[in-house]
């Protein structure tokens, strides 16, 4: 495992941030962290990187067990906690050469390598306080990857980054990973782009690591149902009803049904309607997404 934890707890007081957190990560995946604000992710990252020393429990990176003022494993591992930060008076070219200088071993190229590779040749040899919010991001994961490390714990990556932002470090990732064998912590709150990266998934509320999946796990978990739209819903769903399927009404013309026969077979449900004079202007098959999972679960977990 590249990333190990076991019973991970942080208390702060009467308030417990993190509570038995025990998560693996193996080398060269891809590994999101999802979680309300205040779940527990940013104090999670902060142990993996021993940034807060746990209550109780311990953290494994690269096989050194992490302790706060430790030399290892740091020379193999890149980050980015929270916000990116630059030093505002100097440029962006004079920032990456504060950190090459501070990473022995760095190839003396870096500074351009990186500053090409994360698009920020335009603003190269513009102070770092006057950068928008995504192009300080992009300065921020510049500075993660500048060593070019086996590990990247990101705390929120995708920040401030507009839409073609947000594709382009995608992909940067997706090439590390594939062509590097880079491994990839990350939280974010965009669950669309987590759904298109991660491999695996764990998801911490309250401090508990409710649940890990893969994302063939997360697709055989994900609910899915068949939404029936005609003239009539109400009609539609006496139907279909007195046909012995499960029927939610939706608005005055959409149901769902949730039945596996009707998702397999719309067709029947079509056929259903249609004789009885309440032909359907709609049938689609409604795949539960990522981010209706994350809140259904979280939902079950604050019930019990």
């Amino acid at each position: 495992m590249v990333i190990e934890t076991q019973n991970l707890v942080k208390r702060y007081g009467k308030v417990t941030a993190v509570d038995g957190v025990s998560l693996r990560v193996s080398q060269g995946e891809i590994y999101a962290f999802l979680g309300l604000n205040g779940a527990g992710k940013t104090t999670t990252i902060r142990m993996l990187l021993g940034m807060v020393k746990p209550t109780s429990g311990e953290v494994r990176v690269l096989g050194t067990r992490v302790r706060i003022g430790g030399p290892k494993p740091w020379a193999s591992v890149g980050y980015l906690v929270e916000t990116a930060t630059a030093y505002p008076e100097l440029t962006v070219r004079e920032n990456l050469e504060v950190v090459q200088r501070l990473r022995p071993g760095t190839e003396p190229q870096a500074v351009d390598r990186i500053i090409e590779q994360l698009g920020l040749s335009a603003y190269a040899d513009r102070r770092a306080g006057t950068l928008s919010l995504g192009n300080l991001q992009r300065v921020g994961l510049a500075k993660a990857l500048i060593h070019q490390p086996e590990v990247l714990i990101l705390d929120e990556p995708f920040n401030g980054l507009d839409p073609a932002g947000i594709v382009e470090i995608r992909e940067l990732l997706r090439e590390l990973v594939r062509n590097q064998g880079v491994t990839v912590f990350m939280s974010s709150h965009i669950l669309g782009e987590v759904s298109r990266l991660a491999d695996r998934i764990g998801i911490i509320h309250q401090g508990r690591l409710l649940q890990e999946l893969d994302i063939a796990e997360l697709e055989r978990r994900r609910k899915r149902r068949l939404l029936v739209q005609t003239r009539d819903g109400l009609a539609a769903q006496t139907v279909l009803g007195a046909a012995g399927f499960s029927i939610e009404r939706l608005d005055h013309q959409t149901i769902a049904v949730c039945d596996q026969s009707a998702i397999d077979r719309p067709d029947d449900i079509a056929t259903l309607l249609v004789r009885a004079q309440h032909p359907p202007m709609m049938l689609k098959v409604e795949d539960e997404d990522l981010e209706q999972y994350f809140l259904r679960l979280i939902r079950q977990d604050v019930s019990n």
